[in-house]
């Protein structure tokens, strides 16, 4: 771990693009159970999305704040699906989350990877084209338990 006297900032929002908001929205709510509430033109038709209850934990690491998003740098490997920045979504079952995907308009891209002592992850495009992931945690997210 290293050291700084910088204060550490946590990661507390993420955006997307979109291209049709409806359809993105759909889409969204569909394979992952988002809300979201639109704001007008004097917002810029932004979208916000809800991808949890209030208190939920992150998944990964258990030890994560309330309210941060962690994440992880990797080096660029032109064999890898995803060489860019990207949200990861942590799923309970995730061959029923692909499905999920599928059915509301997504694509899945390739086959579940399974990472040592994490949880097995993939990618997918969204309806907007957006590339994404989703994980199934070694442990069950709060959020996601059935």
């Amino acid at each position: 771990m290293t050291t700084t006297t910088v204060p550490m900032c946590a990661v507390v929002h993420f955006e997307m693009p979109y291209k049709d908001r409806e359809r993105a929205a759909r889409f969204y709510a569909a394979a992952f159970g988002w809300t979201h509430q639109f704001l007008g033109p004097e917002m810029g038709d932004y979208m916000l999305v809800n991808t949890a209850p209030a208190g939920a934990r992150p998944p990964v690491p258990p030890e994560a704040a309330l309210g941060s998003i962690n994440g992880g740098l990797f080096p660029f490997n032109a064999d890898w699906p995803m060489q860019h920045p990207s949200v990861v979504i942590g799923v309970p079952d995730i061959r029923a989350a692909m499905q999920r995907v599928r059915d509301a308009g997504g694509e899945v891209i390739g086959e579940p990877m399974a990472i040592p002592g994490v949880g097995q992850y993939v990618v997918f495009r969204d309806t907007e084209g957006n590339h994404n992931s989703m994980m199934e945690p070694d442990m069950q997210p709060p959020a996601c338990k059935t």
